[in-house]
């Protein structure tokens, strides 16, 4: 028996769980299910996972996340089109609808020591969906045939207690990232802890997992519309260690113009959180970002040689610890071009050398302080600097 983890969060309000008997008529909705039928040719399809998932929650589309028993190549070449098949992994995608899709084999999966990646073995559906992480995400639906909720680890029960469960004990140890899909979930779902899976979560050891694969599911948080909550529950949860305050503030700069069409924001928001997850630690652009908002200058110029060069990572946490200024980089000065060159300069007598650079460089800072408009003030004020 495993007793409760101290400062779980509170059970939230449960939510909308559809009635299962609902599921046939949104399946028929789902693009793409009547070519995947007719190329069935007696394969059993199921979907499973998150897709069940979220049609119980209400969703009126859901990505096709397929499982076979047996090869999933033949249904693959079936449905036509650019095939990719992937043995090893037991994979197979195939074009449907104008998108992707990928149809997976069942299988089951054992790991030789915790947190190393598992040994697969081709196994029934049950197998299948008992390997996996969560209860909410060990259900299935039949494609080809009828569209009874497959659901033998109680994950709709769960949905609508506003629970999440993992299958087992060892959950946790074989794959210490599903904690960090524990809070992706969590947030995303608004779904708290089961007491066991919150104690077992409590002894997680993330640090028997490679920082690049801490990384990558912390990069899917991210990338959630939830991502601050997540982030938040991993603190709570005694897992991670970061600024949640200036975490936020980036992610705010990163998703708003003129930063979001360049912006990496889910790079952003972990190297502003400083975290420590593990032996993932990130914060390594504080430093550049910091001593670039604490800058002197006034003069957009100056303003605009001092911020070239840094990342945009760099940029956008030095804009969420207070340095407005950047705005006008990003949007405006950084982008700001001669309509001058030095063929320019060369055709009216500045030989070449370091003048050349120099007088440009002037031109350029007097355009980016609107002291020069125009071509032949541009031209003028390079004169000038490099008669000087």
């Amino acid at each position: 028996m495993v007793r409760q983890a101290r400062n779980v969060s509170p059970m939230p309000s449960p939510a909308t769980v559809i009635d299962p008997a609902e599921l046939g008529e949104r399946v028929e909705r789902l693009p793409g299910v009547a070519e995947l039928r007719a190329a069935a040719n007696g394969t059993e399809i199921h979907l499973v996972g998150g897709a069940v998932r979220d049609l119980l929650l209400g969703a009126e589309r859901a990505d096709l996340d397929l499982a076979v028993v047996g090869d999933p190549a033949p249904l693959a070449r079936r449905l036509g089109g650019d095939v990719r098949v992937h043995e090893r992994f037991g994979t197979a995608s195939a074009r449907l609808g104008g998108g992707r899709i990928d149809i997976a084999r069942t299988r089951t999966e054992t790991y030789e020591r915790p947190g190393a990646l598992p040994t697969v073995s081709w196994a029934t559906l049950s197998d299948d969906l008992a390997r996996r992480d969560f209860s909410v995400n060990a259900m299935a639906l039949p494609l080809t045939g009828p569209p009874a909720l497959i659901d033998h680890h109680g994950g709709f029960e769960d949905l609508q207690a506003g629970t999440l469960r993992v299958l087992h004990e060892g959950s946790f140890i074989d794959d210490p990232t599903r904690a960090l899909r524990a809070a992706r979930y969590a947030a995303r779902l608004d779904l708290a802890l089961e007491p066991g899976t919150a104690a077992l979560l409590a002894a997680c050891d993330l640090t028997t997992v490679s920082t690049e694969r801490v990384e990558a599911e912390l990069r899917r948080l991210a990338a959630e519309p939830q991502a601050m909550r997540a982030l938040a529950l991993l603190v709570e949860w005694g897992l991670a260690e970061a600024d949640l305050d200036l975490a936020a503030r980036a992610h705010a700069v990163a998703s708003r113009a003129p930063y979001a069409a360049g912006a990496d924001a889910a790079a952003a928001f972990l190297a502003a959180a400083s975290l420590r997850v593990g032996d993932y630690a990130t914060g390594a652009e504080l430093v550049p970002a910091r001593e670039l908002a604490e800058r002197s200058e006034t003069a957009p110029s100056a303003l605009a040689a001092r911020a070239r060069g840094h990342s945009t990572t760099e940029l956008v946490i030095a804009r969420a610890l207070g340095a407005a200024w950047i705005d006008d980089y990003v949007g405006k000065w950084r982008d700001i071009r001669l309509e001058i060159g030095g063929a320019d300069l060369l055709a009216a007598g500045i030989p070449e050398g370091p003048a050349l650079g120099r007088a440009l460089e002037a031109s350029l800072r007097a355009k980016q302080d609107g002291e020069a408009s125009g071509r032949d003030a541009e031209l003028a004020v390079a004169l000038q600097a490099a008669e000087g």
